[in-house]
């Protein structure tokens, strides 16, 4: 049975009818043409789907667009603040913590997500916060060094 499901994207309200049960990766990438966010394993184990739901780090192949009504979601793309790239972004930049870049969108949404939640984290914090995003490059230490500048970054705000 299809809905109407009403949520904040990238900071602005928008609407989706169809199946609740649809996934989310599914209605960012086909209905609002948002491809930043990543199919990887399609069942939340990789990361590379990862967007921010009312500010944490969700999986978007195993959320359901029902969950997501009268809340907000950001994807890769509304993370910046126009030109101005968001510190984690910039950190990822400045650390080259990217190679291939298939998993960058969904390891900065989870880097964010983690720093909402824990502004000063320790190294031991950010890697098990990062365990389940999943880099096949071999860029971790680079990811890691590049999320430990963003916390700080994000602290003198």
């Amino acid at each position: 049975m299809k809905e109407n499901i009403s949520f904040n994207l990238n900071g602005e309200n928008v609407s989706f009818e169809g199946e609740k049960t649809q996934t989310l990766l599914w209605v960012l990438r086909t209905k609002f043409q948002l491809t930043g966010t990543k199919y990887g394993c399609g069942e939340g184990l990789c990361g590379a789907c990862t967007v921010l739901l009312d500010g944490s780090a969700v999986r978007s192949c195993t959320t359901r667009i029902g969950e997501v009504s009268g809340k907000k979601v950001v994807t890769i793309e509304g993370l910046a603040e126009g030109e101005k790239l968001h510190p984690v972004q910039q950190a990822f930049v400045n650390h080259d913590a990217l190679q291939c870049g298939y998993c960058t969108p969904g390891m900065i949404m989870n880097a964010v997500g983690l720093l909402n939640d824990n502004p000063n984290p320790g190294r031991e914090d950010i890697i098990w916060g990062m365990e389940d995003n999943l880099c096949r490059c071999g860029a971790h230490n680079r990811i890691l060094d590049a999320i430990e500048e963003a916390a700080s970054e994000m602290r003198k705000k």
